[in-house]
């Protein structure tokens, strides 16, 4: 699967359901390969956990486009001030919300938008969103709005206890996990995703009516001294600790939560993101307060234990995620002196007792680092509301114009290359993960790519490395029974990229015979690469993923204003003005010797190998010093070496895809051919199932969708009959994996889910070649059938996915009380007995073939589709 997420990966509520989409998918777990990229859906790869002062969240860093304070573009202006007022005018004529002309933006995206820089250089974004969600007028009343937000959030109370569903059974969420990159669980069950959706929805509702902003400083975790490890992430808790304007320590959390709003912060290598959102009426007075934590925070000594706890209890938290254990032993292989080796997230030893010891005065310090890095000339904000540009405009000058500009340079690290260039890196690391789990990850370290954002070469290799069509490493290794899933890219983290180096890497959800043969599913990975170099990049390649890519921009849906906004804001600091909507989305030029440099670095003599397996309990005996990762160092095995040193031949099975037949070209939107309804309209209903329709009548987008529910009584008579319909779910994804690949790739998205009663089966996306997708999946569903190698490696891989669920006791505990309030339901134990009793494949094609003869089929087509 593709690996590049891009800046959109910080919104915590959209991270959660991109993980829980990409761990389903990548598990068998009956979400398709769908994309969590920026507009929807896209990158499934590991967004790694990162300090923050609510939460641990993933942030992405990158080398600045726009060092010391340089203006975004020649484009650029100096906020309305005075004299500056008329000539603007003039520029963009007397229309209040004119927005820059310069920004390229969606066709679809109603937003306006202006870019100004303020004279302590501070540049800012205002976005200007005067559509309705709802499609009613624009000028909502301000207690209407709080109503609705009101009451929206009482229905998410209400709902918050029913985290299992009727149609989806539990399911697991553990932000933390080693989640994109290894995740052994097979996803038999949807409610965790279910639930998460349900949330982002309630969410999207009300962020619909909410006013957002996001600021971002150009300085993190890098800039730590090195004697107070975790600094950077201990000041961006402590700025909210009250301000000289308002002292109140926690004002403004109190104000935000009295007004439907929430805010968050992180700190990741080389940025510190801070967020908010509120309902429209109070936008202007929270601006205020939270400008104040730049302006003149107090962050008064007596406020310094109190908040070393909560950054201690962050990491305690973070300690048993084996997405941040590797991360930190990844680090750890830096050469001396290069800040990937420093301790980020910092910890009651590192920021209270170490410095107490050694005379050092954090608060002191804390004040240092803030005078010197907090400067408002590299910082960028964005701010989004329903009001015009010259409103925001206003507010934003009138606000944030008193942050002081210290002057001085921006922190650059940018000479500090190669940081991987060490012997210890070209070796083979055993890890012991904490989850039940086998993976191995192979890992290069590339020069900085970022200026390379218009070409994008890593995203055209991952592409390639992480398909899973006929001819690619997953296609081959799952015919081996050797690999589950298979990830390949850039995650765009601040670790994975930043201004010393970017990282390539290929993780692979490996099997139990997987584990056993990882040194030759590491030689089939490095011959797909050899391939690829032999063959050099190929324009059609890179036109069919321009297209692909350029339709998802063109038609893309309005997303959460919170998420869009730390977005933008980080934008800001990568690319320049005409791009700062585009530059992380879109491919610009197609440059052979761009993408060719980068893929002639992938080679076997320049990898780092993680093998993560708890079979390597007792063979390490090495600790990595803050998170207490037990791990082993050992050369790659002679022979491998000495074969991958060579000239070694190609693997014939491994080739290029073929071009994608699913690519939609048809975006003509179809002519109604019944009246105009409100609501889905029954027209097909007989005893064997009935089917409802709607017309797109509100969007005029040229996308579809369809749900089809095959109930049948025979899955709950008994646990065994459940657990043989998740073996029948997982497999069936399975088969589809392959040949849907390039459907999913092309923005069709599909899901199998194992539902209560029956078998739930959805299709969405560009309506043109849907229909290829949905008769695809029908064709495999009526034609079911599975190899004994396939059948074990499913079962096998269940009983990790129940075991894992049943260890943690918050899904455990959903199980019991569903257990206790439902009539007639199989509990996670009755299911996890059932299967380590023993189930045969000629059992579960008997099921299968039951299930099919006894089915009831309700669906649902709506959309730009005609009734015909």
């Amino acid at each position: 699967m593709l690996r590049r997420v891009t800046v959109a990966a910080v919104c915590a509520t959209r991270r959660k359901l991109c993980e829980a989409g990409r761990e389903l998918a990548a598990l068998w777990g009956i979400e398709t390969r769908g994309r969590c990229e920026d507009s929807a859906a896209a990158r499934p790869f590991p967004i790694l956990a990162m300090p923050g002062r609510n939460k641990a969240k993933s942030t992405c860093s990158c080398p600045d486009l726009q060092p010391n304070g340089q203006d975004l573009g020649e484009n650029s202006r100096v906020a309305r001030l005075g004299a500056d007022e008329s000539e603007e005018e003039g520029r963009r004529g007397s229309l209040s919300n004119a927005g820059d002309p310069e920004i390229v933006k969606s066709p679809s995206d109603p937003k306006q938008y202006r870019y100004i820089k303020l004279q302590n250089g501070l540049q800012a974004l205002l976005i200007s969103d005067l559509s309705n969600m709802e499609g009613k007028t624009g000028n909502t009343t301000d207690d209407e709005e709080e109503e609705e937000v009101e009451e929206e959030e009482e229905d998410d109370d209400e709902d918050s206890g029913a985290e299992i569903e009727d149609d989806d059974e539990e399911g697991f969420d553990d932000e933390d996990e080693f989640d994109d990159e290894h995740d052994d669980d097979l996803d038999t069950e949807d409610n965790e995703l279910e639930e998460l959706e349900e949330r982002a929805e309630a969410r999207k509702k009300t962020t619909e009516k909410q006013s957002a902003a996001a600021l971002c400083v150009g300085v993190g975790s890098f800039a730590d001294p090195d004697d107070l490890p975790g600094l950077a992430h201990f000041l961006e808790h402590m700025v909210f600790m009250g301000s000289l304007k308002y002292p109140d320590e926690n004002g403004f959390d109190a104000f935000l939560k009295k007004h439907g709003g929430s805010d968050n912060a992180s700190t990741d290598c080389e940025r510190t993101v801070f967020q908010f959102d509120v309902q429209r009426k109070y936008f202007k007075e929270a601006l205020d307060r939270w400008a104040q934590f730049f302006i003149h925070p107090l962050m008064i000594r007596d406020a310094i234990d109190r908040e070393v706890e909560a950054v201690d209890s962050e990491y305690q938290l973070a300690r048993p995620s084996d997405a941040n254990r590797k991360e930190m032993l990844f680090g750890s292989l830096a050469r001396p002196g290069h800040p990937m080796g420093k301790f980020f997230w910092g910890n009651a030893e590192t920021l209270k007792h170490e410095p107490k010891k050694n005379n050092i005065d954090t608060h002191a310090r804390l004040r240092e680092f803030w005078m010197r890095y907090y400067s408002s000339h590299y910082m960028t904000l964005v701010v989004q509301s329903k009001e015009t540009l010259d409103t925001l405009e206003k507010w934003v000058t009138e606000i944030f114009s008193q942050i002081p500009n210290n002057g001085l340079p921006r922190p650059n690290f940018g000479h500090l290359t190669d940081p991987f260039d060490t012997p210890a890196f070209n070796k083979l690391y055993r890890v012991v993960p904490i989850r039940k789990i086998h993976a191995l990850t192979i890992t290069w370290a590339l020069p900085p790519q970022q200026q390379h954002y218009r070409v994008k070469p890593l995203h055209y290799i991952s592409w390639l490395v992480g398909h899973e069509g006929k001819g690619s490493i997953l296609s081959f290794l799952r015919k081996k029974c050797w690999a589950l899933a298979l990830f390949g890219g850039n995650g765009e983290t601040g670790f994975e990229q930043n201004s010393t180096y970017s990282v390539f890497s290929i993780s692979i959800t490996l099997t139990d015979e997987g584990y056993e043969h990882f040194y030759e599913v590491a030689y089939a990975v490095f011959q797909y690469l050899k391939m690829l170099q032999k063959l050099g990049p190929e324009k059609r390649i890179f036109e069919e993923i321009r297209k692909i890519e350029d339709n998802e921009f063109h038609y893309q849906e309005q997303t959460d204003p919170v998420e869009y906004v730390e977005n933008m804001c980080e934008n800001m600091q990568l690319y320049p003005l005409q791009d700062i909507l585009t530059g992380d989305q879109l491919l610009f030029e197609y440059k052979p010797e761009v993408i060719g440099e980068a893929l002639n670095q992938l080679v076997p003599q320049k990898a780092n190998l993680v093998l993560l397996s708890g079979a390597n309990e007792g063979k390490c005996d090495l600790k990595e010093k803050w998170f207490g990762t037990q791990y082993s160092i050992e050369d790659i095995e002679n022979s491998w070496a000495e074969l991958w040193n060579s000239n070694f031949e190609l693997n014939p099975d491994l080739h290029l895809p073929a071009e994608n037949k699913y690519i939609a070209t048809d975006f003509t939107l179809k002519a109604f051919d019944c009246p105009e309804t409100e609501y889905p309209v029954k027209i097909v209903n007989t005893p064997q199932g009935c089917l409802w329709y709607k017309k797109d009548n509100k969007f005029k987008i040229p996308k579809a969708y369809i749900r089809f529910h095959l109930i049948s009584p025979l899955i709950q008579k008994s646990a065994a009959n459940v657990v043989l319909f998740d073996i029948f779910v997982n497999i069936l994804t399975h088969n589809l994996a392959e040949p849907a690949y390039e459907a999913d790739v092309a923005q069709l998205e599909y899901k199998l889910v194992a539902g209560e009663h029956g078998l739930i089966i959805r299709v969405k996306g560009f309506n043109h070649k849907l229909p290829l997708l949905f008769q695809l999946i029908i064709d495999y569903l009526a034609e079911f059938n599975s190899t004994p190698a396939v059948f074990t490696m499913i079962t096998e891989q269940l009983k990790k996915t129940y075991f894992n669920i049943l260890i943690k006791p918050e899904t455990l505990a959903k199980d019991v009380r569903l257990l206790i309030l439902e009539y007639a339901r199989w509990s996670m134990i009755d299911k996890y007995q059932a299967l380590m009793d023993g189930l045969s494949l000629e059992s579960l094609l008997s099921f299968v073939k039951e299930f099919k003869s006894q089915l009831f089929v309700e669906g649902l087509v709506q959309g730009n589709v005609t009734s015909t």
